[in-house]
């Protein structure tokens, strides 16, 4: 009933929350699902919105992912897994290492990342990130999320971590993502995944296609002490309870200096460089409009099928976006104009998600699902470009206490 309904007009950007040209209707306690058409300076774009009243207590808000940091899944697969009413895909992520012969793609996303009040990742370096340019100031810790006090609100979070050894105390340079800093250490959990460490060691801070480092190495950790240790980074699951380091260069060396037996320590956790109460749940992206200004240099010429996210209402309220893939609506719309959608339904703050990189790209990300009242599994409301959805690490999901 929701897809099939009829659109009356077109919608400018600007005035994205007029009347007559919304279609759709109740999902669930707190969510609205909506789609409108817009006059984009490209040709007319498709928006579908899943509006989300975080004030509902049976309402909330949280991360899709597969259980895995590096790996990937279709947002409608996570979402019926999660039991989610609704959804959109997240993050961009590593997804090709044409660069780096040999070298496997992780699938991991760019951003850090908190499921359940648990850190997950960290962000890569600025200069390792895929996805188009961010405006200026903006960086890979950049975070959408909802925390505690169940408001939206967009953040940096930055890493603070430590491994202590009877030799030195080094600053953790990663927690489970795809690319370490130069000369640094990170760590990998049992969260990483089975996916080979070796990407973590290639590139530098400001070149994703940089050779991979020579000068590597990798401890095991658990209980405490060092169990094992390698020169090449590993593959394979790590156990609960274990922390594999992995470092390059200058870590290298740090790590080298370890034997088995020796105690380790190490911490990590996520600081907000701005919220004062803790994020129940977070992913990355970069921001488009803050205070209602969209951000300056966003550009205004490039057209893509995209999604997004935007936070009204004093971040009582959410609104997910993801643009329509099929034919007549490929022309998407700038991140400019996504800004201004977002400011046109009403948002204070807006945040860009992954989607097609142009207007041609035949498999775009953007995806966005929600389940029909009474309906047993959610269905893709957007017509993923190319007519499938693109396997991603992570989303946004909208759960009901219904």
């Amino acid at each position: 009933m929701l897809a099939g309904a009829a659109l009356v007009g077109a919608a400018p950007a600007g005035s994205a929350s007029g009347g007559p040209e919304r279609a759709g209707g109740r999902i669930a306690p707190g969510v609205e699902y909506r789609y409108f058409d817009i006059a984009a300076s490209h040709g007319t774009a498709r928006a579908h919105v899943l509006d989300v009243d975080l004030r509902d207590p049976r309402t909330s808000v949280g991360l899709l992912y597969p259980g895995k940091v590096a790996a990937r899944a279709a947002v409608s697969a996570l979402a019926d897994g999660s039991g989610a009413v609704g959804g959109i895909n997240g993050d961009f992520f590593n997804i090709t290492e044409t660069q780096h012969p040999g070298v496997e793609a992780t699938g991991a996303p760019v951003g850090p990342a908190i499921a359940n009040g648990r850190a997950l990742k960290a962000a890569v370096p600025n200069g390792q990130r895929f996805g188009p340019a961010m405006p200026p100031g903006v960086t890979t810790e950049a975070v959408l999320g909802v925390g505690y006090d169940r408001r939206a609100r967009l953040d940096n979070l930055t890493l603070d971590g430590l491994v202590r050894t009877r030799h030195s105390r080094l600053p953790l340079g990663g927690l489970n993502q795809y690319a370490l800093p130069v000369g640094s250490v990170g760590a990998f959990t049992s969260d990483w995944g089975t996916v080979s460490r070796v990407r973590a060691t290639c590139g530098t801070d400001t070149s994703r296609g940089a050779p991979c480092s020579t000068d590597t190495h990798e401890v095991t950790v658990r209980g405490g002490r060092v169990v094992a240790s390698a020169d090449t980074p590993g593959t394979g699951p790590i156990a609960r309870g274990s922390t594999v380091l992995v470092g390059r260069e200058a870590g290298a060396q740090e790590l080298r200096k370890l034997s088995a037996g020796d105690r380790v320590h190490v911490r990590h956790r996520l600081v907000a460089a701005e919220s004062h109460i803790p994020f129940r749940f977070a992913l990355g992206g970069y921001p488009v409009l803050r205070n209602g200004v969209p951000l300056p240099g966003l550009d205004r010429t490039t057209s893509a099928v995209r999604t997004a996210a935007g936070i009204s209402d004093d971040g009582h309220r959410l609104l997910l976006l993801s643009l329509d893939g099929s034919p007549e609506f490929r022309a998407g719309l700038t991140i400019a104009e996504v800004a201004e959608t977002l400011r046109g339904l009403g948002a204070r703050d807006g945040f860009s998600l992954d989607g097609g990189g142009s207007s041609t790209l035949v498999s775009a990300t953007s995806t966005l699902v929600a389940r029909a009242p009474g309906a047993d599994a959610v269905t893709v409301r957007n017509n993923p470009s190319g007519g499938i959805e693109r396997p991603v690490p992570n989303g946004i999901g909208v759960f009901s206490g219904t």
